[in-house]
């Protein structure tokens, strides 16, 4: 950007914690649209992306003045200098999410092994269009708890030409919406029923020449995507909790993920002797350094209890108001989800909620897939809706709810 384009940032007084919570959100958003933009090739959410990532500039401005001015002590500031870091961290990520969307503005196609295996990612992203007959129309999301029940959340909306991005409870659905929704891929097929009143077929991406050095790249974007994700839920999860072995988990995450972009860069020359065209294996390269700098930003919030910050009351108050709060959930001996697999529960379709991680005794299960079986007495670090969590909690708690 040009001194010319650069916009001039005026102050307007606002609370560190309506600050942090829309850097939180935004962020989340946008890495959300971006990836959206490269699956989709669209052009109109890469666009969208950059304006936000502008919103997010402002953001760190005001959150800055804002600590600088609610000190009153050296005590405060250092409290507050927690703040700063996690907004700092929030703004990298969004910065992240920008050179993804970039990919598309660029012009850089993705090889369809990418696009296929992006589809079974933890978290996925839905296009559907509503049908006259869906379930959906001419009811607002809260109504629907589309989250909540089904797993998806709905991120973006194409009404004609015009866009609604970050959708809000009171935001009405009608007819011929085209709704973009992330969630689980179980998540996906019941989105798409209820919205389209049709049986889900997924979408195919078919590829001229199957290169394994390519293929193997495609896997381990989807595994960087992943473990990133990861890493910024527990890095907030670490700092709410002030749990120092998340915060070590992270820490390992971040080596992980240093370890995944050089063995990408190594897959990427070696296809790139095979490929026809090369402009592909760029936007790849592009999508695992981004991956790379969300995780390095997840661990500069974690840094915050590994450096034994002490944080401002403001933070807690921040995520639990965020559009998606995170929990800590003890699983009762009297409840029916003890002795059960994740998978037999589907608690991101059931519920909306998304395990993080599982506090066993003296040991922590950091990742835990479809095989966990959930004990009496764990402690469970969910991400979701508050009614999600109302629903977790209860399942939790007691038999036959």
């Amino acid at each position: 950007m040009s001194r010319k384009d650069q916009k001039e940032i005026k102050y307007h007084p606002e609370s560190v914690k309506d600050l942090l919570k829309e850097m939180k959100d935004v962020s989340e958003l946008m890495v959300d649209l971006s990836y959206s933009a490269v699956l989709f090739e669209n052009e109109y959410i890469a666009e969208e992306v950059l304006k936000l990532e502008e919103r997010m500039d402002v953001l760190l401005y005001h959150t800055r003045i804002a600590a600088i001015l609610g000190a009153r002590g050296v005590e405060e500031a250092e409290k507050l200098s927690g703040i700063l870091q996690i907004a700092s961290a929030a703004e990298k990520m969004s910065n992240a999410a920008g050179d993804i969307s970039k990919i598309v503005l660029a012009e850089l196609k993705l090889p369809n092994e990418l696009k296929s295996i992006l589809q079974e990612a933890e978290e996925t992203v839905a296009r559907v269009r509503l049908s006259s007959g869906s379930k959906f129309a001419s009811k607002t999301l809260g109504d629907l708890r589309t989250k909540t029940d089904t797993g998806m959340k709905v991120i973006a909306i194409r009404r004609g030409s015009e866009w609604i991005y970050n959708p809000n409870r009171d935001t009405r659905l009608i007819r011929e919406d085209i709704v973009f929704a992330k969630g689980p891929d179980e998540g996906v097929p019941i989105f798409y029923e209820l919205a389209t009143t049709e049986k889900y077929s997924k979408k195919t991406y078919d590829s001229e020449d199957k290169i394994e050095s390519l293929e193997n790249a495609a896997d381990l974007i989807i595994q960087m995507k992943n473990t990133s994700e990861l890493a910024v839920g527990l890095a907030y999860s670490a700092v709410l909790f002030h749990s120092e072995d998340i915060a070590y988990e992270v820490q390992l995450l971040e080596n992980q993920m240093d370890n995944m972009k050089n063995q990408l860069e190594s897959l990427i020359l070696e296809s790139a002797k095979l490929v026809k065209d090369t402009n592909c294996l760029r936007g790849l390269l592009s999508l695992g350094i981004s991956s790379e700098i969300i995780s390095d930003a997840a661990y500069e919030i974690a840094d915050i209890v590994l450096r034994n910050i002490e944080l401002h009351p403001v933070f807690v108050l921040a995520v639990r108001e965020s559009d998606e709060v995170i929990s800590l959930v003890d699983v009762k001996k009297s409840s029916d989800v003890a002795k059960k697999t994740l998978g037999s529960l589907k608690l991101e379709t059931e519920t909306g909620m998304f395990v993080l991680a599982i506090r066993r005794k003296d040991r922590w299960i950091y990742h835990p897939d479809s095989k966990t079986v959930i004990d009496a007495g764990d402690s469970l670090i969910v991400k979701g809706t508050e009614s999600g969590e109302k629903l977790l909690i209860g399942m939790c708690s007691k038999k036959n709810f």
